[in-house]
């Protein structure tokens, strides 16, 4: 167990009025969507890519105060400030290295919880299936 969730653990035990957001460290980036085994929330991994608006130059990715922006301030190309951040379906291994990955908790879709059944009214009682084990 690392330092920091050791801490994180303590904080929760003494300060109770103090609110830890999850990050979902543990929710691996290769999958599209899973459940966060500590907070237990749907959570979405979403890809993003920026590019130099003037020559179209991939650039570094980072997420900053919950928006993706370029590492650098300018292009390394052409020198231009203005970028534009593009969404990726399925990430590639040639893009991993410029690519910024953003958790988003997801909507969970609601499933009935009753479920019914009919039988239909015989004069035999019910009969029971046979378990193999």
């Amino acid at each position: 167990m690392s330092l920091t969730v050791a801490l994180v653990h303590l904080a929760k035990i003494f300060l109770p009025f103090l609110v830890v957001k999850c990050v979902h460290d543990k929710v691996r980036p290769d999958v599209e969507q899973a459940y966060c085994p500590d907070c237990g929330k749907l959570i979405k991994n979403e890809w993003y890519i920026t590019r130099c608006s003037c020559c179209g130059v991939k650039m570094r990715a980072m997420v900053k105060n919950g928006e993706v922006v370029p590492q650098g301030h300018f292009c390394s190309n052409c020198g231009s400030e203005d970028f534009t951040v593009e969404k990726v379906d399925k990430i590639n291994f040639i893009d991993i290295n410029f690519a910024a990955l953003v958790k988003t908790e997801a909507e969970e879709e609601t499933i009935p919880s009753v479920t019914k059944c009919w039988q239909e009214r015989t004069p035999e009682p019910p009969k029971l299936l046979v378990q193999y084990l």
